[in-house]
């Protein structure tokens, strides 16, 4: 879970349509890699878990070649969008500070709750969250051909009293080599969410795969990552492919809704402190 890197396809995709008007609502029951409901879902009163309470601490994995977390540089210069003044937002779909652009793609509404899993699970707040991933081509800002001139798809937030966060992204494609994913980085407050060195836990989200395999035969503009997924398993991908059953299920996201709404997702992020 600590090895391999992304290899990027830089194959463009056809259309730029929004693909309105077309539903696509997978159940939870329907994945075929994992079973989502294994999964623990944010509580209102999870700052108050019983001492019965179970959840899983999800595997630290790579951050990846496109972490824009100050780990690495593109073109001979660091690449930190911690350091971008608008980092901290909701709202993920824009660039911000002197880029300006939007990703296209299908809106998602992901909700993370992050939980000390050696704490009977009680909601850990005021931490800081960082997530990333590729916009609908399968290519990452700040670093991808075309793409390099914005930040977009990259975002901080704080937990709040129940140790949520919402972000509002798109559902990410499935680019050549990998299973389709989302980065988190947690940081133990907003003042230490400057740089990678300072990261408590990195971990990963999984697409589910019976969501991705729907939706992407069904929006405008992801074609390409039908046959990328077509290629790759939880099995062989060189991030989730050494995780245990239940570690792949707390992972993975399966969305809900509609092409033409949008999706909605929870996640709980369990981190062993």
């Amino acid at each position: 879970m600590f090895l391999g890197t992304s290899a990027l396809s830089t194959s463009a995709l056809a259309a730029c349509g929004s693909g309105s008007g077309t539903s696509v609502t997978v159940s939870t029951s329907s994945s075929s890699s994992s079973s989502s409901s294994s999964a623990s879902s944010p509580s209102s009163s999870s700052s108050s878990s019983s001492a019965t309470a179970t959840c899983t601490a999800l595997p630290t994995e790579t951050s990846g070649p496109f972490p824009g977390d100050g780990s690495n540089t593109v073109s001979g210069s660091v690449v930190n969008a911690l350091a971008q003044s608008g980092i901290v937002r909701s709202d993920i779909r824009t660039s911000v500070g002197s880029y300006s652009g939007t990703a296209t793609g299908i809106e998602l509404i992901l909700t993370i709750t992050l939980v000390n899993t050696n704490a009977s699970c009680a909601s850990l707040a005021s931490y800081a969250i960082y997530i990333w991933h590729c916009n609908r081509d399968g290519g990452y800002s700040l670093y991808s051909s075309g793409v390099t001139n914005q930040n977009y798809l990259r975002g901080v937030q704080v937990t709040d009293v129940n140790g949520q966060v919402t972000f509002t992204t798109i559902v990410p494609a499935c680019y050549s080599g990998r299973m389709p994913h989302i980065h988190i980085e947690v940081y133990s407050s907003l003042a230490t969410a400057t740089a990678y060195s300072n990261a408590i836990k990195t971990t990963q989200f999984a697409m589910d795969r019976a969501f991705c395999e729907i939706f992407y035969a069904a929006a405008t503009g992801y074609s390409a990552s039908i046959s990328n997924l077509a290629a790759i398993s939880f099995a062989s991908d060189n991030v989730f492919g050494d995780d245990t059953s239940a570690q792949l299920a707390a992972s993975t996201l399966t969305p809900t809704g509609s092409i033409a709404a949008g999706y909605t997702g929870s996640m709980t992020l369990g981190v062993a402190l």
